[in-house]
């Protein structure tokens, strides 16, 4: 089974992806900030990393850049951003994200996505 962290701070948007994940039969850790997003990821070794860019805390560019230089992981990484973030995206793609999806996006879209990479 697959494990995916999922770092997103809106519950709602959360429980629409969770559901549609689940229902393929991915393995969930849920993460409200990316604090706890970089807990779960070493704690669980997940085979692909889904994160919001504006998080509190911990924001979802620290997590890419926490898995990429101090945990030294090439776990996959998709990034969710609002529409208007274009520098913080940019800025993702730097620190090694792998996809970007703009939000309000399709839990359909999100789920080929994941597929693919994985």
């Amino acid at each position: 089974m697959k494990k995916i962290v999922i770092a997103e701070d809106n519950s709602v948007f959360l429980l629409l992806i969770k559901l549609r994940l689940e229902k393929e039969g991915y393995q969930l850790f849920i993460a409200e900030d990316g604090k706890k997003a970089i807990e779960l990821i070493e704690a669980n070794d997940p085979d692909l990393i889904l994160t919001d860019i504006m998080m509190d805390f911990v924001n979802g560019l620290e997590v890419i850049s926490h898995v990429r230089n101090v945990l030294k992981k090439q776990t996959p990484i998709i990034v969710f951003s609002a529409s208007g973030q274009e520098e913080m995206v940019i800025k993702a793609f730097d620190l090694g994200a792998n996809d970007f999806m703009g939000k309000p996006l399709s839990p359909n879209e999100l789920l080929i996505r994941v597929k693919r990479t994985l």
